[in-house]
Order: structure tokens, then C-alpha cells, then sequence
């Protein structure tokens, strides 16, 4: 995993999330996902492209119940994007750069 983004649990999610005074895109996905593994280079260019302007965090749905169930995370690659501590936007599913771009440059 790149250094520009960050692993989130259910422990650290709302200090590193909710509590954040930044856009935060968290990518929730699982290790067996093929879908989550193409899109995981694209999050790390995203990471890299944002990084003094939004956090990027990724969090295992299989190891982090909890709060996949609290966002009803139901099919995975699932992205977020919070603003505040509340959800602003979400992408299911892969999706291209320049989606995920639009979408944090909105809550900027």
C-alpha cells in the first residue's frame, strides 16, 4: 500500500474519517476482489495527486465489519467520499481517475 494512503479499521475510522478537517475518500474493498485490486492503482494516483488536500484511506470490508455494515456497504469496490463526518459522494464499482478527481474536486 502506498504511503499516501491510509489503512482505516473500525477502531481508527471515525478519528482518521469522521473527525478528519479534510475531504476523506475511503475505498472500501477485500482482498479477494479482482474488481478492487484493478481500481487499487488508481486510488494510489489519486492519493498522490490529492495528498495535501484530501486523505485517502482504504478499509477491509472482511476485516472491518462493523463499519461496512454501519455504511450498508453491499458490493465492493465501494467508494466514499466524506466531508465532515457525512457522506457527500459514492462511486460503486470500478471506475476511472478522472471520476474519482470530479468527485473530490467537488468538496474542495
Amino acid at each position: 500500500m502506498s504511503g499516501n494512503i491510509l489503512e482505516v479499521t473500525d477502531s481508527n475510522f471515525e478519528q482518521e474519517v469522521l473527525k478528519a478537517d479534510k475531504p476523506v475518500l475511503v475505498d472500501f474493498w477485500a482482498d479477494w476482489c479482482a474488481p478492487c485490486r484493478m481500481l487499487a492503482p488508481t486510488v494510489e494516483a489519486i492519493a498522490e495527486q490529492y495528498r495535501d488536500r484530501a486523505k485517502v484511506a482504504k478499509l477491509n470490508v472482511d476485516d472491518n465489519g462493523t463499519t461496512s455494515a454501519r455504511y450498508n456497504i453491499k458490493g465492493i469496490p465501494t467508494l466514499l467520499l466524506f466531508k465532515g463526518g457525512v457522506i457527500k459522494d459514492q462511486i460503486v464499482g470500478a471506475t476511472s481517475k478522472e471520476n474519482i478527481s470530479k468527485m473530490i474536486e467537488a468538496q474542495l
